[in-house]
Formats: structure tokens, C-alpha cells, sequence
């Protein structure tokens, strides 16, 4: 029986990929190594709805691990491979380049060769937004250069891109990425925007903001991310890339504004200056995931937010 393979299945996107493809149906291998870049106990609970599944197995293991991702293609005959896993963040990869480089570069290619040897013939993975730096035109469009990424984590997703395009022409198939753009919902990481911003003004405490507020972020609801995934898994082609985005941009001020409004609590604001990495603007062209994936978003910041702050009241009344 053939199965799809998610790398990072214990993740924020990842764990909702792996629900939505056991939803319609698919068997699911998810590779995760339980990153303490934040706490194991978080991503089991992102797993809750899986565990137990006879169509879900988990396998705790790194990307890098060549002999253990051989295996793991050997011994499952997987026909897709959904690749999310990464070292995440703009501001810590700034920090820590070397290993970002060497999780997110070669930890890509040692599943793509893995893949290539086991035939496997289809693969989407994460790009990210950050690949356009601060010159393009907004909106984003894919055609858009992205030769001047602005931190050490743009750069790997970069790089990830053109080693897909290389897989491609060495070995054909479908190698098909996905440029997200500020992904939020339930289960985001802790150390995320609105995850971070949420749980300051809901405990009473000064939030901190890198610049003057006025930063535009074109934020997608993870529901809308996994449309996108799927649509990608079936109808990519080739060694495309494709925005996934909410095509709209809202200021960092009106989202802390829109979070202290369903929280119901003021939200105490320290201005620092910009960290290296920063850029002042994302916003996604989609006319071609529209085309190609038949990618729709169709949650909107408000509802959004709305379905965030309820997510976090629940789980944190039941820890």
C-alpha cells in the first residue's frame, strides 16, 4: 500500500496536513525530530488527533539522517512526499546560520536523493515569503527576483528552490514548492507573532515590537496553507513554485489592535528598533496558484483571529 511521507509532521503546518491527507483517505509516514527549538509536550499534543490511527505512523528522526530516511523510503513504497521540515524563524537563523544551512540545505537534499533513489515521483515542499527580501514589488509574483535574501533562513529557502529545480532536470517528476506567507492558526509555534502577542495581553504584560509598528504582513490562516498543500500534491507540476497567501496586508499596530479587541484586554506596547532579517512588507500575488492549484483562501484576518483566540481559550482550559 502506497503512502505520502510529512516531514515536520508534529509541527503547526505539518500536523494539519497530516490530519487533512488521513482525512481524505491517505496513509501517512510523518518524520519528525521533536526540535527542542520549542517544547516536546507541544507537538505531541499537535499529534492528539492522530495517535492511534492505523493510517498514521510516526517515525522521531531527523531529516539529516541519511541512513535512517533510506530506510524509511525502503521500506514503505511512498508515492508523495509532503516536505515541511525545517529550522523556522528569520531572527534566529541570524544567529545560528550554519545550522540553519545545514538543517534546512542539507537536510532538503538528503530527502530529495532519498526520494529520487526510491522513484518516488511527486514532492511538495516549504519555500517561504522571506525569499523576496525587501525590493520586490507588492504583490509578491512569483517571477518576482529573489536573488537578495535579507537573512540566513530567506537564503536556505531560497536554495531550497534551486535544488528542486535541479532535482527536477536530473530526474524529472513533480517538485513543487510553496512560498507561505505568515501562517497563523490553532496551533501556531509559541515563539510566532500572534501566538506571542495574544499571550502577553491575555497575562498583562508588555509586548515587544521590532520597529514602529507599521509593517505589513499578509497573514494566512493555516486551513487556507493546507488547501494550498493539497491542491499542490495534486495538480503541481513540474518544478513550479507558487505563493500561498491571503493577498491582503494588515499593519503589525491593527493586528495587536484586533487581538486586545477579542481578548478583551488592553495591550501594553514596547517599541524596539528592527532586527536584521526584518522586512517591511509581505503580500502574495495568487493568480497562479488560483489557475494552476485551484487555490482559494477563504479566511479572512478577522475570522481568523476570531478562530485563534478561541482555539487558545480551549487549550489552555484544558492544561
Amino acid at each position: 500500500m502506497s503512502a505520502v511521507l510529512v516531514t515536520g509532521a508534529a509541527g503547526f503546518i505539518g500536523s494539519h496536513v497530516a490530519e487533512a491527507l488521513v482525512a481524505r483517505g491517505a496513509r501517512v509516514v510523518g518524520l519528525d525530530n521533536f526540535d527542542p527549538f520549542y517544547a516536546r509536550e507541544i507537538k505531541e499534543r499537535n499529534l492528539a488527533a492522530l495517535a492511534g490511527r492505523d493510517e498514521f505512523e510516526l517515525v522521531e528522526g531527523d531529516v539529516r539522517d541519511e541512513e535512517l530516511v533510506a530506510r524509511l523510503f525502503a521500506g514503505r513504497k511512498i508515492d508523495l512526499v509532503v516536505h515541511l521540515a525545517a529550522k523556522a524563524g528569520v531572527r534566529p537563523s541570524v544567529k545560528a546560520p550554519a545550522l540553519y544551512a545545514d538543517v534546512n540545505v542539507r537536510g532538503t537534499a538528503v530527502i530529495f536523493e532519498a526520494a529520487a533513489r526510491a522513484g518516488t515521483k511527486r514532492i511538495v515542499y516549504a519555500s517561504s515569503s522571506s525569499v523576496y527580501g525587501a525590493g520586490a514589488a507588492a504583490p509578491f509574483a512569483e517571477d518576482a527576483p529573489v536573488d537578495r535574501p535579507l537573512s540566513p533562513y530567506a537564503a536556505t529557502k531560497r536554495a531550497n528552490e534551486l535544488q528542486a529545480a535541479a532535482h527536477h532536470h536530473i530526474h524529472g517528476g513533480d517538485v513543487v514548492g510553496l512560498r507561505f506567507f505568515t501562517v497563523y492558526g490553532p496551533r501556531q509555534r509559541p515563539e510566532m507573532a500572534i501566538h506571542k502577542f495574544a499571550r502577553a495581553i491575555d497575562e498583562g504584560r508588555t509586548l515587544t515590537v521590532y520597529g514602529d509598528g507599521t509593517a505589513r504582513r499578509d497573514f494566512t490562516y493555516v486551513d487556507d496553507i493546507v488547501d494550498g498543500v493539497i491542491g499542490a500534491a495534486e495538480r503541481g507540476r513540474g518544478a513550479a513554485v507558487y505563493n500561498l497567501g491571503e493577498s491582503a496586508t494588515t499593519s503589525v499596530s491593527a493586528l495587536i489592535d484586533m487581538l486586545a479587541e477579542r481578548l478583551g484586554k488592553p495591550a501594553r506596547v514596547e517599541h524596539l528598533p528592527p532586527e536584521p532579517g526584518d522586512v517591511p512588507l509581505t503580500c502574495a500575488a495568487i493568480e497562479r496558484a488560483r489557475r494552476d492549484l485551484g487555490y482559494d483562501p477563504r479566511v479572512p484576518l478577522a475570522a481568523g483571529l476570531d478562530r485563534f483566540v478561541a482555539w487558545r481559550r480551549g487549550a489552555a482550559a484544558r492544561n
